[in-house]
């Protein structure tokens, strides 16, 4: 396993998450950004994320959602992207990203939270 780098980014707190399909570490960044999700077919509806990575996010939602969700997020600013739920407890889910965001998408949502 490799070492973590902790870095600051744009004031962002990093924190470690550990990647159990990689087994590797990747930063995470705690944000408080509003968002738009729905499941496909549905309706948006207004929601947050809590941090935020280039493969996932924690997002908290008064939605009923499950393990294996699949759903749709509009982060400000940019279109809708596909996602899966892969845990979800009370009204929290962690989520992946069907594609990693671009590092230049992340610091511009971690530059928003601020």
């Amino acid at each position: 396993m490799g070492t973590v780098k902790s870095a600051w980014i744009m004031g962002a707190k990093p924190q470690t998450e550990f990647s159990r399909s990689e087994n590797r570490l990747v930063d995470r960044r705690s944000v408080l950004i509003g968002v738009r999700v729905r499941r496909p077919g549905e309706t948006w509806f207004k929601s947050q994320i809590t941090d935020v990575t280039t493969t996932g996010f924690r997002l908290k939602s008064f939605m009923k959602l499950t393990a294996e969700d699949d759903l749709w997020i509009m982060l400000p600013g940019f279109e809708g992207r596909r996602a899966r739920v892969l845990w979800s407890r009370a009204h929290e889910s962690g989520c992946v990203f069907e594609r990693p965001l671009h590092a230049a998408i992340l610091d511009h949502i971690i530059k928003i939270s601020l």
